[in-house]
């Protein structure tokens, strides 16, 4: 197993985020976390991640059979694990391109994705999609095992959508990176067909189905109200 999650709550700011989180990645594994807006899904992100914002008061986080649950961020990345962030902040000054070398090399060119976008200040006066794109090329440029995708598919036409989800494809899943794919929507999944979804509700998993699009088609049609009366949450 790569990635284990036993039992984890956390609280930011004085208030419980998380309340008993169990999630299990194995390596190449592709698996979606779906939720309503604020039920918990992007400090899930941040924590495995190593955010120091927020305070683990019970669990434990493994990766590749190492506890992680205490260690530092800068750490966590050199073991494999990376993060595209849902809203990145901006760098002013330092150039794209500046920063993929002081990385590693990326080959830019086969990604189409526009040598204009290399010379912009990194999420400086960026696009939505030129900001997916820049997380994109950052997070292949870490050459990592497994990769948080937090809302990578918010606010993308069709058209970029596919062409983001063909990325992932390319550089991440046939090479046998494991994908947590973090979703309000879920259009994404049409696209990278997880094979397991866990649906998140006020800080709690409450469903792990295996057929995505039943996930999908329940939650179109009936919303999470849905999946909250189908595991009669009390809370």
């Amino acid at each position: 197993m790569l990635l284990e999650i036993e039992n984890l709550e956390v609280e930011g700011e004085g208030k419980k985020i998380l309340k008993g989180i169990d999630i299990e990645i194995k390596s190449g594994e592709v698996q979606a976390l779906l939720g309503p807006n604020a039920s918990g899904k992007s400090t899930l992100a941040q924590v495995i991640s190593g955010n120091p914002k927020y305070e683990i008061i019970k669990g434990k986080i493994f990766f590749d059979r190492e506890e992680i649950t205490e260690l530092q961020a800068e750490k966590r990345v050199k073991l494999g694990i990376a993060l595209t962030w849902q809203n990145p902040p901006a760098i002013k000054g330092v150039k794209l391109s500046l920063l993929l070398e002081k990385i590693s090399k990326v080959e830019t060119e086969k990604l189409d994705i526009g040598k204009d976008l290399l010379k912009k200040e990194i999420n400086l006066n960026f696009s939505g999609g030129e900001r997916k794109m820049s997380e994109l090329i950052q997070t292949i440029s870490l050459n990592p095992k497994l990769v948080i995708f937090d809302e990578i598919d918010s606010g993308l036409d069709i058209k970029r959508l596919e062409k983001v989800a063909k990325i992932i494809k390319k550089e991440f899943i046939q090479k046998g990176v494991s994908i947590l794919l973090i979703t309000h929507s879920g259009e994404i999944l049409n696209f990278l067909k997880p094979g397991l979804v866990n649906v998140m509700v006020n800080g709690k998993i409450i469903c792990k189905e295996k057929d995505f699009k039943k996930v999908l088609s329940v939650i179109k049609k009936y919303g999470y109200e849905k999946c909250k009366k189908c595991k009669l949450l009390a809370d």
